[in-house]
């Protein structure tokens, strides 16, 4: 299937793990050049010896924290270097906090909202006058189930991820008429089978993690609650299957979706 990739120049943040990880190498079996974006110097090198190995065209690693106002313009200076913007997938995020708000500390609530939307906010808004001028181009916004129905445990984190959906929602009405689409790839819990998709930055590293790390100071009852069944069975989705939508979400044979929070939760929310 020709998704109209190659040679494309796609920006993606959180690129060194999990769900980041992933797109980025399906990115590169599609012949895209390729800026990936992360904290994880040693995961980033690990990422760009792969993506070529998979078939990128180019692939320039960024070091950067995504919570730093100035970091989306060394993006872009790095991604422009490789040809114009035709896709940028904003898929980094995570949460400082956990625990149900009425116990939750307001210090913590900024950085939820600032990795999971303001970080959207930001590098959208730093490729937006090149897509507009060029009246082309893709946004990917990585949002989650719980942006829909909420996540025991994580309401500052789910609130950032329910504006996420929002902002896509939105930005697809102004923007059809300039020719850039925005849509949103909403995924429940995710891992991947691979133990280098963990880099240090990762939530689920399991030695620097904090999802790892919170969780295991939970009560069994506590998890309980934030367990959905999804009907595959399955409690999590791999991150390859949650890739392969973002990767057609950019591609010319979504051409004629925008505005869309596209599910992958196993049925979880049915």
């Amino acid at each position: 299937m020709d998704t109209g990739l190659a040679s494309k120049t796609v920006i993606i943040t959180g690129a060194t793990a999990n769900i980041g990880r992933a797109i980025a190498l399906d990115f590169a079996a599609e012949g895209a050049k390729i800026v990936a974006v992360g904290r994880d110097l040693e995961a980033g090198a690990r990422l760009i010896t792969l993506a070529m190995e998979r078939g990128a065209e180019a692939v320039e690693f960024v070091a950067a924290d995504m919570t730093d106002p100035e970091a989306p313009a060394r993006i872009l200076t790095a991604a422009e270097a490789l040809g114009p913007v035709a896709v940028l997938v904003n898929n980094v995020g995570g949460n400082v906090g956990m625990g149900v708000f009425a116990d939750s500390d307001p210090a913590t609530w900024a950085g939820d909202i600032d990795i999971n939307l303001g970080t959207v906010l930001r590098m959208t808004h730093a490729v937006l006058p090149g897509m507009i001028e060029r009246k082309a181009g893709a946004i990917v916004n990585m949002g989650s189930t719980a942006g829909i129905v909420g996540d025991y445990m994580l309401p500052v984190y789910s609130a950032a991820k329910a504006a996420v959906h929002g902002f896509t929602t939105i930005l697809a009405k102004e923007l059809g008429q300039h020719g850039i689409r925005v849509n949103c790839v909403a995924p429940y819990g995710t891992m991947s089978a691979d133990p280098d998709a963990y880099s240090k930055g990762s939530r689920f590293n399991r030695e620097t993690g904090f999802m790892m790390t919170a969780f295991a100071d939970v009560p069994a009852s506590e998890k309980a609650k934030r367990a959905r069944n999804p009907i595959l069975g399955r409690p999590v989705a791999m991150a390859e299957e949650v890739s392969s939508a973002v990767i057609y979400l950019a591609s010319a044979r979504a051409s004629y979706m925008t505005g869309q929070i596209v599910q992958v939760d196993g049925g979880s929310l049915l």
